[in-house]
């Protein structure tokens, strides 16, 4: 039996793969730059428009400061997880800290839950004990969260268009911006009605609103943590793409999962009765699985047939 073995950029042969698709070093500065501005520009917000919600008696603009805040914890997150892919592995942490953005996200997850039950709590409170609302405070301090959240989406544009981790803060910020406007438009309605019933209807929709992306956060982070198949892999297609290359015979032991919220990593044995078909194959299959499939980071052991070490799990 014979065993070969390519792994993500560095094959046993000894010669090395091209990083294909990392940032350049300006690209890097650049997005640092944007994520430092838009996380202090919404941190600021957040405290201001808490603060105000307070003032005004308004339950939505307590709402929308603990959406707000979600998105500032949200781009730390994006940050922190581009920040630590850039970490070397060490003898201990042999994929270096990308799994710290899992563990991130669940954290985010959890405390946005606790978040949204807090303020759902206050606004039903509101119904049975009205509180008089300013509804012009509420539409000026939501009319400074539409333009600092535009300020922060635009930021983004750029980068958004290649990365996916840059283009969730470019959503992020823009969907924010979306929601503060429901909170102008509300106040808006409250100055000139006096309707102050309107505002703790508004604060559980923002609420369904956070509830909704959170919940799906959630999920992804358990099934990450877990190591599920991540959402952007399309196993079956990866497991055909690998079963019609030319002298496979069969293949076991796929296993995919995430190693970060971003990268994910695959290991398989392949059976080949010819025998390892030389580096340019090995090469061929992991750009392959990189540039179409999402795998970042590829393991694959080249079988003759003799298959009685087989995985137990699959």
């Amino acid at each position: 039996m014979e065993k070969h073995h390519a792994h993500g950029q560095e094959t046993h042969a000894g010669h090395n793969h091209s990083h294909a698709g990392h940032h350049s070093h300006g690209a890097v500065d650049t997005h640092n730059r944007a994520f430092l501005i838009a996380t202090i520009l919404n941190a600021g917000f957040v405290i201001v428009e808490f603060a105000y919600g307070v003032m005004a008696n308004s339950t939505a603009l307590i709402a929308d400061a603990g959406h707000n805040l979600s998105d500032v914890l949200g781009l730390i997150l994006a940050w922190g997880a581009a920040l630590l892919s850039r970490k070397s592995p060490t003898r201990k942490y042999t994929y270096g800290l990308r799994g710290s953005s899992i563990l991130a996200s669940l954290g985010n997850a959890m405390l946005l839950l606790v978040a949204c039950g807090a303020i759902a709590w206050e606004a039903v409170h509101r119904f049975s004990e009205p509180a008089t609302v300013s509804g012009l405070t509420v539409s000026v301090v939501a009319g400074v969260g539409i333009l600092i959240n535009s300020v922060s989406a635009m930021l983004f544009v750029k980068g958004s268009k290649g990365d996916l981790n840059i283009r969730g803060a470019f959503m992020h910020m823009a969907a924010d911006a979306a929601v503060s406007l429901g909170v102008v438009l509300a106040g808006i309605a409250i100055y000139y009605t006096g309707w102050h019933w309107i505002d703790p209807i508004l604060s559980l929709i923002i609420v369904a609103v956070i509830m909704l992306g959170t919940w799906s956060l959630l999920r992804d982070s358990v099934e990450l943590a877990l190591n599920a198949v991540p959402g952007n892999v399309d196993r079956s297609a990866i497991e055909s793409y690998l079963r019609k290359l030319a002298g496979v015979t069969d293949l076991h032991d796929l296993h995919i999962w995430g190693m970060s919220t971003t990268e994910n990593a695959l290991t398989v044995h392949l059976v080949l009765p010819e025998g390892y078909p030389g580096d340019n194959f090995m090469d061929e299959v992991v750009h392959t699985l990189k540039s179409q499939y999402a795998i970042h980071h590829s393991t694959i052991q080249i079988e003759q047939g003799h298959t009685h070490h087989e995985c137990e799990l699959t």
